[in-house]
């Protein structure tokens, strides 16, 4: 229909329809036939009322991270949807608070537009050179693997494709083919190198459950590894673990009705909570009193009452500033009953610590004191924490703790019960107590030589047990914060004024630039008002407090603020952490089925933060030593260790998983086994002690121990997400890139980790995405499948926000070649059986697996004392000194039979969530008569899940949140642990089971459940552990309380027992100062923030007119007016951001709102619309994550200890990116594409 050659779409055959249309109107049509003409009365107005006219509507929702989960309306006229609009059927909030609807904002009222926009992926894509290749192979050799295999193995045909990755060369290929290709390099490498070497990423499965839970199944099957998301994009707050072993409970956003003081903390809400922004806005005529802690004046800062801002990244002065002022006026001055009951029953102030002497007279703490301290040798009497009865001034131990969740003696008392006993909050009596001068750390100085800072000496009351000196953690508490009382020993500030110690109000003037009397004021009004609102005070915190290197550290100030006013388990009160859409509420359901674990356990689940780091050989430019962090109150246990070190040890012994595990592959390891006449787990064992085997973190670079096969899909890893961008291009994908950094010199590299002096470009063979639209990860991508969108599948999705259940429904079924993400995966998976039936067969699988929280697991390593087998510190003991093993055996041909079934699994071994396992043997004969059963082969008799709409029926039947029957029974199961009521939480649903078709009819409001700690029961609205306050069910940690003091020996040598403030990291001192590379240029180097897009989120994403016209038509970086005219820069101008990592080329925004010294590039821009070639390196600037590397820290690496143990999406490095600095010039005004 086209001129051929000329690229136009106009020709003969289109004017001769054109001419037809005159016979089919009486309009009148203009000479060029491209427009039509109407005139007079009702007739000029048909356009319009033809605009507006369906033939139906459809409700669905929006898969996005934008935690909205708002239910839609979508018309359809002539199967093409025309428009949306905000359903208004929501349950009622009750008579008391303002109601969830309208629910939705103009981001997810133009969706649609992604329907039939230019970005629209609509076939299958592969890359030219690729396609050629494999098709000339597999004519001459006649099978597919064979076929990939020598393409991939090959040095020049395998650099040929690579180096095109990014450059366009994207040809339409048919399914079939595809398909083929795809499943023909996972064949391939479980072959050649095992199938841990398969990795799959997808964020966010709350956003649409049953399409992350398709891929995650297939890949799971395979035995390959789901990569984490949370602690990758750097949302989980590792401080959320620490202190509540919990990952991450947050109030739904009614609950912010019932705060009477809201502290906005890093959470930008009308901004990145735009439906719920109004529960904020209107509390106001409530009564509540908002404050806002932002270094900019954002968009939420003009609803606040007091504006408290504090420069970037030290948000945790201000916060241990804040909890100076609440322990001095609340606690010692005078004591408020209602915090001290809290604080005895519900968190571990009043818990023993022993003292360790650091030299003459000088101590630090230690441990807790335990029940075997005492002499107790019952079993896990060193995971019973001790306190001191007030009453009887006696040694107890109170139940709860860790010690009593596993064992048999611990029946009916694992609880907050403590009965008789009034737990001694301090063993201060009065200026002649007992004391000792306790070294603590402080960060605030020696910041110009280390990031370990140095040391305060204050003073602590002592006791004598056991043969030990010890405290209370209250009274460590009260010494680091410097909150004086008469007759301890130290250096102390004299009072609110003294700038010189921390952690005063005026001290903290002098780092965060915010003044002292509004934190002498903004302290005692929020605890004052918790006293009075029965602790109704509310802290929500976000990206912009979460993205810090030491955000942990921040987070457990801050969290300290409402646990000292026993705010947390309130309604209206504790934390609120909102920066990812995380709460998916049938868990359960979602979990067996994204794992496989119907069918086989346990899955692959990796730290993807870790997995990066090494994959993308970030490790090779990271000259911060492990010690580099460490406080001077260290023992030397990082000395000379660099953080794939770290990386190493963690994963040996069994903290952190590691895939690929070994440097052999796995199936490999089964068979040997079997040759040598061992179990696989002698056989380890034995081959790692002889040095036969290693494990593949010790050497990442070697070609044996890369990912091989990478597909990603709900999700834009190379356009969002991937936190140094360009050593993802130039390590992972083998491609243009522009890292500027050397690599760490010689006296810096690791020491146990192997260094290759050549490092590899290019690990992956294959990278295959799913994605309805085009995104940078779509042009790296060697094999692109077209997506279905939101309004085109069926599928489940919740958030945090809200409790309701939303379905996604279809309102035109997937146009051109589209296909929803479930389809793709189960078509990916028969391809995938047929190859493997030749090649793989059935074979035994090596799995290991760390010590994970939430299992026996996590008792392993009591007092996280660490011993490295390695070094002859301990013997290798799967499941205890380094991960379990565990064989699998898997039928490679029947993939596709088990993809598309529900396995026996759920009903023999039952699903397991937080320690909680049920057989639910009624709900799978529910779900044959729902879904079907399959006829024949592996599956027979089995329920059916060829379809989304079966997943999703599975999700929910599986889950407490949505069948009654399945909440009590949990519930009852930890009754008997617990010895406390607590199914009469769901008993008045037991017989409520929610049906997809429930879901599709309106928004369904979930059940309480064991699944999650807060409570729906009656009505009430959703606050987290709420059941932990009111039911005393204990919190997943040592003590059983919430925690203020950890005492792993990795938090000790950081100095980081308590909460701290730990300023940014010296960038310009770790890394050199960044530099334009133009001599004499006019510049100005500034701090560099991704926030959360600004206007867009992520549901409207920045391609279209809308984003591009509300920006400057492409990428944009926010700088104030002092730091702009410090380099000549005026607003709109092409300006280039550079440091070692990479360069960013982008309009200039200008504007007083931004704090000096730090600019703002919002993501996610994908660098393919208005993106010019960079000066300094003549390529096209790069996203927002190109001036990027990932940092790790060691203390995120710990497992094997309570709540300290690793869980998937729970416990792990995350991939931070706030501290870092970058040099903005102004370029040339000419600019090239």
């Amino acid at each position: 229909m086209s001129n051929p050659g000329t690229g136009e779409v106009d020709g003969e055959i289109t004017d001769a329809l054109l001419k037809t249309r005159r016979f089919l109107t009486h309009a009148d049509i203009s000479d060029d036939m491209r427009t039509i003409h109407k005139e007079g009365g009702r007739e000029g107005d048909v356009f319009y009322r033809d605009r507006w006219s369906h033939d139906k509507i459809v409700r669905s929702t929006h898969g996005v991270n934008c935690t909205g989960s708002c239910s839609w309306k979508v018309y359809v006229k002539d199967g093409i949807i025309t428009w949306e609009t905000q359903e208004t059927d929501y349950p009622s909030v009750g008579p008391d608070s303002p109601e969830y609807e309208p629910r939705g904002c103009p981001r997810g009222a133009a969706f649609s537009w992604y329907t039939y926009s230019p970005t629209r992926v609509r076939f299958p894509y592969a890359r030219r050179v690729l396609l050629e290749m494999y098709r000339e192979a597999k004519a001459r050799l006649g099978d597919p693997v064979l076929a990939f295999a020598e393409i991939s193995e090959d040095p020049q045909k395998r650099t040929r494709y690579q180096s095109g990755r990014g450059k366009g060369g994207l040809v339409r290929t048919s399914w079939e083919e595809a398909l083929e290709i795809t499943a023909a390099a996972q064949v391939n490498t479980i072959k050649k190198y095992g199938p841990d070497r398969i990795v799959g990423f997808s964020p966010i499965p709350a956003m649409s459950m049953a399409s992350h839970a398709s891929g995650a199944r297939y890949t799971s099957l395979l035995g390959g590894s789901m990569v984490s998301f949370y602690d990758w994009y750097a949302d989980l707050p590792i401080a959320s673990p620490q202190i509540w072993g919990d990952q991450t409970d947050v109030p739904e956003s009614a609950d912010w009705w019932n705060a009477a003081y809201l502290i906005m903390w890093g959470s930008n809400i009308p901004v990145t909570r735009t439906p719920d922004s109004h529960f904020m806005t209107e509390s106001r005529y409530n009564g509540t009193k908002v404050v806002v802690v932002s270094p900019d004046y954002a968009d939420n800062t003009k609803f606040a009452d007091t504006w408290m801002a504090a420069h970037p990244g030290t948000d945790g002065a201000l916060a241990m500033a804040m909890g100076h002022v609440v322990l001095k006026e609340f606690y010692v001055d005078k004591q408020v009953p209602r915090f001290i009951e809290y604080s005895k029953a519900y968190s571990d102030l009043p818990n023993l610590v022993s003292l360790k002497e650091r030299e003459p007279g000088v101590y630090v703490p230690d441990r807790f004191i335990t029940a075997a301290d005492l002499g107790d040798t019952t079993e896990q009497a060193n995971l019973k924490t001790v306190v001191i009865d007030e009453a009887t001034d006696e040694l107890a131990v109170p139940n709860g703790s860790l010690g009593f969740r596993y064992t048999e003696s611990g029946v009916g008392k694992w609880n907050l019960d403590l009965g008789d006993i009034d737990p001694l909050l301090s063993v201060y009596k009065d200026q002649t107590s007992e004391s000792v001068a306790l070294a603590l750390p402080r960060f605030d100085i020696g910041q110009e030589s280390s990031e370990g800072g140095g040391i305060m000496q204050r003073g602590v009351p002592v006791r004598h047990v056991a043969g030990r000196l010890v405290t209370t953690v209250y009274d460590l508490m009260l010494a680091s914060y410097g909150v004086k009382r008469d007759g301890l020993p130290g250096e102390w500030p004299g009072s609110y004024d003294d700038v010189t110690q921390p952690y005063t109000p005026a001290w903290q003037e002098e780092i965060t630039s915010g003044p002292a009397a509004t934190v002498t004021r903004v302290a005692p009004e929020s605890a004052a008002s918790a006293d009075r609102s029965a602790c109704r005070s509310m802290i929500t915190l976000g990206a912009g407090t979460n993205h810090w290197f030491h955000s942990d550290e921040t987070y457990r100030a801050i969290i300290a603020l409402v646990t000292l006013t026993g705010c947390q388990g309130v309604n209206g009160g504790g934390w609120a952490h909102y920066v990812g859409q995380e709460k998916c509420r049938p868990y359960t359901g979602w979990a067996q089925l994204a794992s496989a674990g119907d069918w086989q356990r346990p899955p692959r689940q990796m730290a993807g933060t870790a997995f990066f780091y090494s994959a993308t050989d970030q490790f090779r430019y990271d000259n911060m030593g492990a010690q580099e962090l460490a406080s001077p109150l260290g023992t030397g246990l990082f000395e000379g260790m660099s953080m794939s070190d770290c990386v190493a040890k963690s994963v040996r012994m069994g903290w952190m998983p590691s895939y690929p595990t070994f440097n052999r592959n796995p199936l490999k390891i089964c068979d040997d086994a079997v040759e040598a006449g061992e179990t696989p787990q002698d056989y380890v064992v034995s081959q790692l002690r002889s040095g036969d085997l290693e494990f593949a973190a010790d050497d990442p670079d070697a070609a044996e121990n890369w990912p091989r096969v990478m597909t990603v899909w709900r999700a834009n890893l190379l356009g969002s997400s991937s936190k140094g961008n360009e050593y993802f291009l130039r390590h992972l994908l083998g491609t243009n890139n522009q890292v500027r950094a050397d690599e760490t010199p010689p006296e810096q590299r690791p020491r146990d980790v192997r260094w290759r002096d050549e490092a590899p470009i290019g690990k992956l063979d294959l990278l295959a995405s799913i994605d309805f639209r085009m995104t940078s990860t779509g042009i790296f991508s060697d094999i692109l499948f077209p997506a279905a969108t939101w309004y085109e599948k069926e599928d489940l999705n919740t958030t945090d926000m809200h409790p309701f259940i939303h379905a996604f429904t279809p309102a035109i079924d997937p146009p051109w070649e589209t296909a929803s993400d479930y389809d793709t995966f189960v078509a990916l998976s028969r391809v995938f059986s047929r190859l493997a039936r030749q090649h793989l067969g059935v074979r035994k699988d090596l799995v290991a697996v760390p010590l994970l929280h939430d299992t026996p697991g996590e008792t392993k390593q009591p007092g996280g004392v660490v011993r490295d087998w390695k070094l002859g510190e301990c013997e290798p003991i799967p499941g205890v000194t380094m991960p379990n093993l565990a064989v699998v055996e898997r039928d490679y041909g029947q993939i596709a039979a088990k993809m598309t079934a529900l396995g026996p699994n759920v009903e023999n071994l039952g699903t397991t969530v937080k320690g909680i396992t049920l057989k639910s043997v009624r709900e799978v004969e529910r779900l044959k008569e729902i879904n079907g059963t399959v006829k024949g082969g592996i599956a027979d008799g089995r329920p059916r899940l060829d379809q989304a709409k079966h997943a999703c029926e599975v999700i929910l039947a599986l889950s407490g949140t949505t069948n009654g029957r399945v909440a009590v029974a949990g519930f009852k199961q930890l009754e008997e642990r617990t010895g406390q009521r607590l199914a009469d939480l769901a008993e008045d649903n037991e017989g409520k089971q929610i049906r997809f078709t429930d879901t599709q009819s309106s928004p369904q409001s979930v059940i309480t459940s064991w699944e999650w700690s807060g409570s729906e029961h009656g009505g009430r609205r959703y606050s987290p552990f709420t059941i932990n306050v009111e039911r005393l069910k204990p919190w997943h940690t040592l003590t059983g309380r919430q925690h203020y003091f950890l005492d792993h020996d990795w938090m000790a040598e950081l100095g980081e027992w308590l909460p701290a403030y730990r300023p940014p990291l010296g960038m310009s001192r770790l890394f050199g100062p960044p530099t334009s590379g133009f001599d004499g240029a006019l510049e100005v180097t500034v701090r560099y923030l991704t926030p959360h897009s600004k206007w867009s989120i992520h549901s409207e994403y920045q391609d279209n007119l809308f984003m591009l016209s509300l920006s400057r038509g492409g990428p944009d970086i926010w700088m104030s007016n002092i730091d702009a005219a410090k380099a000549g820069i005026k607003d709109n101008d092409w300006i280039e951001s550079s440091n070692r990592n990479g360069v960013v080329v982008a309009r200039a925004v200008v504007t007083h709102r931004m704090p000096e010294g730090t600019v703002y590039m919002y993501h996610a821009k994908d660098r393919l619309i208005d993106v010019p070639k960079a000066e300094s390196s003549g390529k096209r600037g790069g996203i927002h994550n190109s001036l990027t590397r990932l940092l790790m820290k060691p203390s995120h690496f710990i497992g094997g200890y309570a709540q300290l143990s690793y869980g998937f999406n729970y416990y792990g490095p995350t991939g931070n990116q706030r501290d870092e600095v970058t040099v903005i010039r102004r370029r040339s005004q000419e600019v090239e594409y």
